[in-house]
């Protein structure tokens, strides 16, 4: 009869002590986590008031991006309704811009606002997450739950950004966490169990939401399944099993499941310590695919899936792909040919599309102590 008692007991213990560690480690570095620990804007910040490149000018760069906000209106619609993309291009552009300006303008002012202490800018992405939270009640079609995945996390990265913000009325917030539960995260919890970068950006989404609604039971489930599925993902070689069968968009499709993986690993290790990026198995890892992405990317004439595919560059429809990717993970890797291939670009900003590394050369990702 003790026995099973005695079970129950230490099931509660651990889970309290489970969620202890998630809150620690939520909060270790200060109040600002998800994307941006307290150490890193604190790192930035410095290197902006010692007038240090490439930051300066990368600093610059996201204030007229801030200041160009201020003059946006919100485009908030209650039904957050997306074709399919392959259906009907032109439909699904279009109505996905709602969601994406407003998430890419209040992104920025939420950082603009860290980086310079100014009120209008934390008021001016407040009203756009307010806007989404009190008007935005579903998402539909064949690709409201994808769009509303890749897109929305600029909103929840904003809302980490300025949690209890004095500016920031007590009720709004508390829609804002509706709207991320019962919107955001139940579209991206619709489609993660997807095997290719659907699933990676509704991952990615549904641990961004998790943070900020302090979920640690739904946070450990997305990471059990990013784990889960890393290694069906990554062939031997590198390449991206599922992505390459996209013909000529698979360096594209390539960059667009990496992008959501790698931010949900640095996401993880904010939250938890845990190390996702020197995962490895039989020589397959994280690493080796950005390798292949690159090296393609490069020498497309070498990329045997399909003759001519589209590769990225500062020409491309949708900004700086792969750069902004690989910027981003030369701060955990620090390889040389990704700083060359990066290096031309700077200061990188991703302004359009899919949001997870949106200013990657402002805010630098580190696996020690930023100095």
């Amino acid at each position: 009869m003790n026995k099973p008692k005695s079970h129950l007991i230490f099931s509660i213990v651990f889970c309290f002590i489970s969620w202890l560690s998630f809150q620690h480690n939520l909060y270790a570095n200060g109040k600002i986590s998800g994307m941006h620990p307290q150490k890193q804007i604190d790192f930035v910040k410095a290197q902006i008031k010692n007038k240090k490149e490439p930051y300066l000018t990368a600093y610059k760069a996201l204030m007229i991006k801030a200041d160009s906000a201020l003059l946006v209106s919100q485009h908030a619609v209650e039904d957050f309704s997306i074709p399919g993309f392959y259906s009907d291009k032109e439909g699904h552009r279009r109505t996905s811009l709602a969601l994406q300006i407003d998430g890419f303008s209040a992104y920025s002012c939420a950082l603009a606002y860290q980086l310079s202490g100014k009120s209008k800018y934390a008021v001016k992405a407040i009203y756009f997450l307010n806007s989404w939270a009190a008007i935005n009640k579903k998402y539909s079609q064949l690709d409201g739950s994808l769009v509303m995945s890749y897109s929305g996390t600029t909103m929840i990265m904003a809302a980490e950004l300025l949690k209890n913000n004095k500016n920031w009325k007590v009720k709004d917030q508390e829609q804002f966490s509706w709207w991320t539960k019962n919107v955001f995260r139940h579209a991206a919890n619709s489609i993660r169990y997807r095997n290719n970068n659907s699933g990676d950006w509704s991952r990615f989404a549904s641990l961004l939401a998790d943070v900020y609604l302090n979920d640690q039971e739904d946070f450990q489930k997305n990471v059990e399944m990013i784990k889960a599925e890393l290694f069906n993902q990554i062939a031997s070689d590198g390449h991206m099993v599922e992505e390459v069968k996209r013909q000529g968009n698979g360096i594209w499709y390539t960059y667009f499941s990496l992008a959501p993986l790698s931010a949900s690993f640095w996401v993880v290790y904010n939250q938890t310590g845990e190390n996702l990026f020197t995962l490895e198995k039989n020589g397959t890892s994280l690493k080796k695919a950005l390798d292949y992405l690159l090296y393609h990317n490069q020498h497309p004439a070498d990329w045997t899936w399909f003759k001519n595919p589209v590769t990225g560059n500062k020409d491309t429809a949708t900004g700086f792909w792969p750069a902004n990717l690989l910027e981003a993970m030369n701060g955990i890797y620090h390889s040389k040919d990704f700083d060359a291939f990066v290096a031309p670009y700077r200061p990188i900003i991703y302004p359009r599309h899919d949001y997870a590394w949106t200013y990657p050369t402002l805010f630098p990702l580190s696996l020690t102590e930023y100095k």
